[in-house]
């Protein structure tokens, strides 16, 4: 493996950290989201990722999660149909926030592999030049 080609896979590894990252934010910040029974639910969004031949990472799509949500009785709520029922996503917090610490991580390592990339070019140019 060159040089360069640990700056791509490190590159298509951000990029996919990032969609995922952005995935989760929007999800977090929908978690509570209500809506009437005769509405769909939130779908949360969930980001398939896949191996490209050349080493790297790409996102291969998007998935969404069931529209159906799941049935809550809240009759206080003023969505409530008559039965005191709203629908809310069908998805835990608690998965969320574990699947952002990972994307998290998943970033952070690409980052320093970058860096490192960088610091080892810098070394060879310094060397080049002595």
């Amino acid at each position: 493996m060159g040089a360069f080609d640990l700056l791509r896979i490190a590159g298509s590894a951000l990029g996919m950290h990032q969609t995922w990252l952005d995935a989760l934010a929007n999800n977090i910040a929908n978690v509570n989201t209500v809506t009437s029974t005769s509405q769909p639910a939130f779908q949360s969004q969930m980001v398939i990722a896949s191996a490209r031949p050349d080493g790297g990472v790409q996102v291969a799509g998007i998935a969404l999660g069931d529209p159906a949500g799941r049935l809550v009785q809240d009759p206080a709520n003023p969505l409530a149909d008559a039965d005191g029922y709203v629908r809310t996503p069908d998805m835990d917090l608690a998965s969320q926030m574990t699947q952002l610490v990972m994307a998290q991580r998943g970033f952070q390592a690409s980052v320093q592999v970058t860096k490192d990339a960088q610091d080892t070019y810098a070394s060879a140019l310094q060397i080049g030049r002595g």
